[in-house]
């Protein structure tokens, strides 16, 4: 991709905007960086060191004079500046797109709905330990934290990127193609920019693998009802390799690929010459790091190292010392005999579902954000079940109270502050406190990581006995 010379506009200022800005400088493009909104003072500074033009507080008409537009993955279909770029055809790319084009390392590309943050850090780390050995090095990027474009020049031939992948990451993602891609599961999120559609959510998901070849590998739950229809049926249709991986059974499922699945409490390889165990489940659950739904990460993890040629012992030792991920469902303290439990990246209603089926006993559950077009209906008998009060704050508070009311006691509070402190009054020992909002962060924070912080801030500043 020659970008000498090539006139690029940069639309928004956040962290995948700035790297991707850098990356096309340093490729020699002329870029305009353009945010809508104010530019952080520190990201201001940065940007005027870099050989480029920008804007904040509106879109000038600069931002039309360019041969092609990086968007950031927040901008919606709707907003002006995006439907004024398709009035005019100006190609408009995500900023995975543009990175991978430059990439020279092998790509694992991980999406879903949920469990894509705890599989990417797994395969990661898997990548990581296998390198030692195979001497390559292993890059965790993408949604996950880092932006592709920061680290993809730094990444040579042998290499492993491992790229988290929000479904607003893939849709302008024309030609990215990874080696190995994996859908974790599919169910109701984002649904607000997706028309209130699932098919155009999952199709959009489902971007992950349409440059894929012979040579690349699909990994995908065949415990999803949405995945298994689209992929176990229908081989003939997709000339890549497929791995399906299922707790269920193995019923149903083709034979002339490797499948991941159980046999009992084994994690196995299921392949034409029999089932070869990997791992047993004992060895990897635990407390920060527990419930049905990471027995499902764990077994894409086998199939991705399956797909890469990784040992068996490598992914043992791993899983062994792996002990979960930060803000999801992430053991913080236990006072007074209550454990408070930290999932602040559970966005939807599914990951809020999933967090309550791993609780051990019943809860105090602290919920509510800015919500994304949640049927709350759907958790009602989980919740009625397993939480003794529901404590609603954030935009989406009124909406909870009035879905919950009469299903179980429900408070409505001003802020997470005042949250913790009534479930520290109101929780027994015993009783776990789990923050698992279903809701995204902006109404309060800037992500869910500042969130998740504040929260465990709150927690660690409460009394002990």
């Amino acid at each position: 991709m020659d970008l000498t010379g090539k006139k690029v506009s940069v639309i928004g200022a956040g962290k995948s905007g700035m790297a991707a800005a850098e990356l096309l400088c340093r490729k020699g493009a002329k870029v305009l960086v353009s945010e809508f909104g104010p530019v952080r003072a520190e990201d201001w500074q940065r940007l005027k060191e870099m050989p480029l033009s920008m804007e904040q507080d509106g879109h000038s008409e600069r931002v039309y004079d360019a041969d092609f537009c990086v968007l950031s993955p927040g901008i919606p279909p709707s907003a002006e500046v995006v439907v004024t770029m398709e009035a005019r055809g100006i190609p408009m790319y995500s900023e995975i797109e543009i990175a991978s084009r430059f990439c020279k390392a092998k790509i694992v590309g991980v999406t879903g709905t949920d469990g894509k943050t705890t599989t990417s850090t797994l395969v990661h780390r898997l990548c990581e330990e296998d390198g030692i050995q195979r001497g390559y090095r292993a890059f965790s990027v993408g949604n996950i934290g880092v932006p592709f474009s920061a680290m993809v020049l730094d990444m040579h031939v042998g290499d492993v990127a491992v790229v988290e992948l929000s479904s607003y990451q893939l849709e302008r993602s024309p030609t990215f193609r990874p080696d190995v891609a994996v859908i974790t599961n599919i169910t109701p999120d984002h649904l607000d920019r997706y028309g209130g559609k699932l098919t155009r959510y999952a199709a959009a998901k489902f971007r992950i693998y349409a440059n894929q070849g012979s040579e690349n590998t699909l990994v995908y739950n065949e415990d999803d009802p949405m995945l298994r229809e689209h992929f176990c049926n229908g081989a003939e249709r997709f000339s890549f390799k497929l791995i399906p991986f299922g707790m269920d059974s193995f019923a149903g499922t083709r034979c002339d690929s490797p499948v991941v699945g159980l046999e009992g409490d084994t994690v196995v390889v299921r392949t034409l010459d029999g089932n070869e165990p990997v791992v047993a489940i004992s060895d990897f659950l635990k407390n920060s790091f527990r419930g049905r739904h990471n027995i499902s990460n764990v077994l894409a993890v086998v199939a991705v190292a399956r797909a890469l040629g990784i040992d068996s012992e490598v992914v043992r030792r791993v899983l062994r010392e792996f002990r979960g991920v930060e803000h999801r469902q992430e053991y913080v303290a236990t006072i007074n005999g209550v454990d408070w439990v930290n999932d602040s990246k559970a966005t939807n209603i599914n990951a809020m579902r999933t967090a309550l089926e791993a609780l051990p006993g019943t809860a105090v559950l602290l919920a509510g954000g800015r919500d994304k077009g949640n049927d709350y209906a759907s958790i009602s008998e989980i919740v009625r079940k397993k939480i003794s009060l529901l404590i609603a704050l954030g935009e989406s508070q009124k909406k909870i109270v009035s879905a919950f009311k009469g299903v179980v006691p429900v408070e409505a509070v001003a802020s997470l502050e005042d949250a913790v402190l009534m479930a520290h009054h109101a929780v027994s020992p015993g009783q776990t406190v789990l923050f698992s909002p279903g809701c995204a962060s902006f109404d309060m924070f800037n992500n869910f990581e500042e969130r998740g912080m504040k929260f465990k801030q709150c927690v660690h500043q409460l009394p002990q006995w």
